[in-house]
Formats: structure tokens, sequence, C-alpha cells
């Protein structure tokens, strides 16, 4: 490459500041033949003159035809040999920082000023990659500028894309510059979420999902020696919204940032640190479950201080100190941010209960090799404090259900029909609900419910379990929300979770009570029948329903030997379940599928034992259709008789 004259930069100045009107039609019809020579020292001229008149000209900022020819004029080549050579000090080039300056000062002006049909030209990503490399030797001035030009760029359509093909070396600068300017994390989330949903190829995949790790692994390293804040906000945002294809299976990283996410909740954080160290837990557990419950849920032998204990203290902590008024901020801008955090620390707060369980039946399996990851009286506290907790969650539930429903003491949300005008603007007068989302399709609700119901199961806490069978009216209506409405958009399914809080209530004649009180016999045997119908015609059923239809058939059934006697409405299983043809058990392999045929059979057994003889009578045909089934069953019960006679 030529080198330019930079002393010629002079007389632009000076052409500038003595006042020439050089926004005419005659001075842009100069700089344009300027651009579009050969000599790279008129190129350089041009660029800078070209620089300072848009820089002092509003008018022709805004005319988008002028704008797009003065473009198309320069040459992409020219520039990229600028960046490339302001990125090479040792190459000799004394005015190396002024062409490299001049060069990402015209293509940060002119990402800013094109058209967007314009911004997504290959003329102007094509960049990205000089401009990545540019980093390392950029001033202090230029760097920001550099960072602001590539999050345009990688905003335009194509430039995630183009972001995500950069070889890792391209990344590298940024990712080390990372923890000064954390604009960068924002940068690589967006790219690397949005530049790789048209990968297909196998190879290609496996050739991203190389490439993100390691640029992880490099994130981790560039933050060692800060709190990691923003590294774990990043981390919690890549592992929502990227494809679950792209990211590693067993990273090498993870255990880096259980590190940072210990040492930062246990060292007085602030409330975004709070959100951030939170909010990738929760994010790590479901995707790297086993690992991840490993690393955060238990201490080395030599730990100075039980950081298990303390974590999860504070996670229990912040949910009693939100929970109390959060209803009061449902329509605040703020909600959706606090919802977040408080549904991580929810789910959390489920992978401890359910380590807690594991580690339960391990000391019971095994009482002398069993270890515990922390003392008994650690552990003994954190049950008294995981019960205190949720207690207040399933008061906060009743509120927010009843607002949902029937607004706050039972007022009819019509009653919210008029506005107080104030100072501050017009709002309602009652908060009753989110004005943009229903309770079913809060999250937040999704993950207290998944919470609660394994606390209940598998804790023998009748206050807790009493408590909760309050909430027999909101259980059942959720259950059967879902149920009719999952092809719709944004709803959640809440009907295993309901059914995991149901093994636990209806333990207690509270619970039975407030569940035959709110038809919940009818609604959920409805759902085991439609799980049982599926089994007599698919050899396929989805795992998470025969879960769920294997918990309905138990709780069920222990319903039903409890009470002593068939209840005349309970009869309709029979009638329906006689319907369906059991003749293709030979074709199912799936044990698990066997095995809820099994206990729903299980169920229809126990509830024809508890029949009188006049029912048995009136429902003759239905226990004779099913006479084969039950003889095949039969064989897992030696106590089995004619129970149609």
């Amino acid at each position: 490459m030529t080198t330019p004259d930079i002393s010629k930069l002079q007389l632009v100045q000076d052409s500038v500041e003595g006042g020439s009107s050089v926004s005419d039609a005659a001075s842009i019809e100069k700089i344009r033949r300027l651009l579009k020579t050969k000599n790279d020292t008129s190129r350089f001229v041009g660029l800078a003159l070209l620089q300072s008149v848009l820089d002092n000209s509003p008018e022709l900022q805004s005319d988008k035809g002028v704008i797009v020819s003065l473009w198309e004029a320069i040459s992409p080549k020219f520039l990229g040999r600028l960046l490339s050579t302001g990125s090479q000090p040792s190459s000799g080039h004394k005015d190396s920082k002024d062409m490299l300056d001049l060069a990402v000062a015209i293509i940060h002006t002119f990402t800013i000023l094109l058209p967007d049909e314009a911004r997504k030209d290959a003329r102007l990503l094509g960049h990205m990659p000089r401009l990545a490399k540019a980093i390392l030797h950029s001033s202090k001035e230029t760097t920001p500028v550099i960072i602001k030009t590539l999050l345009t760029l990688v905003s335009v359509p194509g430039g995630p894309k183009r972001f995500a093909e950069l070889e890792f070396d391209e990344w590298a600068p940024l990712i080390e510059i990372a923890p000064e300017h954390s604009y960068i994390l924002h940068m690589f989330a967006y790219a690397w979420q949005n530049g790789t949903v048209d990968l297909e190829e196998e190879q290609a995949k496996d050739a991203m999902r190389a490439k993100i790790d390691k640029g992880i692994q490099s994130f981790v390293s560039s933050f060692i020696g800060t709190d990691g804040t923003s590294l774990l906000s990043f981390i919690a945002n890549i592992i929502v919204y990227v494809d679950e294809s792209f990211l590693p299976q067993n990273p090498q990283w993870l255990g880096s940032i259980i590190k940072f996410i210990r040492t930062l909740s246990t060292n007085k954080p602030i409330a975004a640190s709070r959100s951030a160290y939170t909010n990738c837990a929760a994010a790590l557990l479901p995707l790297y479950p086993r690992d991840t419950a490993r690393l955060l849920f238990s201490d080395e032998k030599d730990s100075p201080k039980p950081i298990t204990y303390l974590f999860v203290n504070l996670i229990l902590i912040d949910i009693r100190a939100t929970l109390p008024s959060l209803l009061g901020k449902l329509n605040d801008p703020e909600y959706p941010r606090i919802s977040e955090r408080i549904t991580s620390a929810l789910d959390i707060l489920t992978a401890f209960i359910s380590q807690l369980i594991a580690w339960t039946e391990e000391l019971e399996e095994s009482p002398e090799s069993a270890q515990l990851p922390m003392s008994p009286e650690h552990l003994m506290k954190l049950s008294e404090s995981i019960s205190e907790t949720i207690l207040i969650v399933i008061e906060y539930l009743r509120d927010r259900w009843d607002a949902s429903i029937a607004g706050a003491q039972g007022l009819h949300p019509e009653a919210r029909a008029g506005d107080a005008h104030t100072s501050s603007g017009s709002h309602k007068t009652l908060a009753w609900d989110a004005k943009d989302a229903s309770a079913d399709t809060d999250a937040f609700m999704l993950a207290a419910i998944r919470a609660i119901g394994l606390w209940v199961r598998d804790n023998e806490c009748d206050p807790v379990r009493k408590q909760c069978a309050g909430l027999m009216d909101m259980f059942i209506e959720l259950y059967q929300s879902s149920s009719l409405s999952l092809s719709q958009p944004h709803n959640l399914d809440f009907r295993l979770p309901v059914i995991v809080a149901l093994s636990g209530v209806l333990q207690t004649p509270r619970g039975v009570e407030a569940f035959h009180s709110h038809n919940g016999w009818a609604i959920i045997s409805k759902d085991i029948l439609k799980i049982l119908e599926e089994c007599t015609k698919s050899a396929s059923v989805q795992e998470t329903d025969l879960l769920r239809g294997s918990y309905i058939a138990t709780f069920l059934e222990t319903i039903v030997e409890d009470e002593g006697s068939t209840r005349e409405d309970w009869m309709d299983v029979i009638t329906v379940a006689a319907g369906f043809d059991y003749s293709t058990k030979k074709n199912i392999k799936n044990t698990k599928q066997l095995d809820f045929r099994q206990q729903a059979l299980s169920l229809i057994y126990t509830i024809l034992e508890y029949t009188t003889s006049g029912e048995k009578k009136r429902y003759a045909h239905s226990i004779k259709a099913l006479d084969g089934a039950m003889r095949e069953f039969s064989k897992h019960r030696r106590n089995y008789r004619q129970l149609g006679k």
C-alpha cells in the first residue's frame, strides 16, 4: 500500500475552519472524485474531507441519496487496507494511528447514516473482521467507537450471522477487553442467538459449538480478578436464548462459573450481582443438572466456611424478603426483572430440595458410607428455613390467585373500572392483577408450584401440607386450563407440578376434602384415562405424560382405599376404561409405558374392589369388558377374584 501523505490533512482542516462552503454540490462532487482516484493519498484526503463534511453538515446527513452515493464511491479495499495497516504499528507507518482512527470514524459514521437496506450490504458487514482485530491497537478514544460500530453492524440483517462466522482469533481481541466494555457481552449473546439459526449441517453445528465453547472459556479467563457480575448475566442469557445444540455438553468452564457464583453470593452482593448469580445458577441447573448440583451444593473438605449453607440460605432470604411486596409491583416496570430473579431462586430451591431428598435416601440406604455435604446442624436449619419459605410462597400464591380471579377480598375485577388522576399521572384504583399477563402465563407461578410440590410430597410436615390444601382451587383450575390450552402461545404446563403437589397434599384429610369439593376427581381422572387410551393406541407415549399418569394412579388409589368404598361418580373411570382396546400390549416395548399401564389397571382394580354388589350389577357390561385386562393384571395380584360377580 502506498503511504498516504498525512500532512495534507492540515489543508483539509484549514479549508473547513476557513468557512469554505464544502456542503454544496460542487464540493460533494470533488470529494467523490478524490475517493474514486487510484492514488492512496488522494483517497485519504477525500476520506478526511468527507468526515469533516459529514460531522458539520446536518442537512447532508439526512440526504440518504447523497449518503449512499458517497459510500459507494469509497473503495472497500482501501478502507480495509487502512484498518489493517493501522492495526500493525510495527509495519513502519508512522501515521498508522491516524489511518486507523480515520477508517474507524468513516465506517462508524456510515453505519449510522446509511439507510437500512444499504447497511446490510457486504461492503459494510465485510469490515467486521478487521474492526475486531483493530481493537488490540486502537487508542482509548477509538476503542469505544469500534465497539459501537460493531454493535450497530451486529444488529442489522445479516450482521449476527456475519459476526458468528468470524474466526475465533477475530473474536479474541473483543473477548480480552470485555471486562471493561460490557456491551461486548451483549454483542456476542445477540450474535450467538440470531446468527446460528440457519446452520443445518452437523459439521457446521459442531464447529460452531466448539467455537462458542472456546469463546466462553476465554470470557471466563478474561473476567478472572473481577466479581463476575456481568459475566454471570451473560452466561445466563446465552443458556436461555441460544439454541441448546450450540452449547457444549461437558464444558470445562462450568467449575469456574460455579466458583464465580459461590464467591459473589457470599460477598455482600448488590442487587445487580444478586440477580446475576441467581439467574445464572438457575439457568445452569437444567442444562447440566448433575454436575451443576454437585458443584453448587457441596463444599470442599478444607473449606473455611460452609459456602453451600450460606448460598442456599441467601436464596431463601431473598425469596422471603421479596414476596411480601411483590404483589403490589405486578404492574410496575421493574416487575419482570424482580420476578425473573425470584423465579430463578425458586428453581434453585427446587434443585436443592431434590438434592436433599437424594442425600436422605443415600443416608437411609448406607448410613455408614453416606457423606453429607454439610453438617447435620446446618441441614436442620435449612430444612426449617425451607418450610418457613414455602409457607410464605403459599401465602403469596393465595393472594396472587385471588387477585387474578376475584380481586382483593372477593370483589369483582370490574370494581377497578375507574382511574385515579394524580399529579404523577393516572392509574387504576386497585391493582388486581398484571395488566399484560395473567397468573397462568407467569413463569413465577410455575416455579413456585414446582418448589412447593416437591417439598410437600417428600417432607412429612403436616402444617405445610394443610396450608397447601388451601390452594386446591388454584391447583385444579391451573390443571384444567393447562389441559385445554397447551396449544396456545405463551401457555405453561402446570399439570406435572400440580400432580406432584397433590401427592403430598392428599396425604392429609383437609387436602382430600378440598380435592373433592373442587371436583378434583373428575378433572384428574379424565387425564389419566386420556393417557391410558393413548397407551392402548400407540407404542410411544411421552415420558412426562407417563410420569404424570403414574402419580395420578397412585394417589387416586390411595383415596379409594382410605375412603373404604367407591363413590358413584368414581365409576365413570370404569365406564370409560371399558371402551379401550388393551390388546396392543404385545407391541409395547417401553417399560415405563408398561409400568404405567399396570398402575392404571391397579387403580381400576381397587375401584372395583371397593364397589358394592349392587353397583357391580349396574356396571356389569363395563366390568365384563374389562375382565380380560383384569385377568392380565391378576398375574401381579395374588388376591385376585372375579370382581364382576
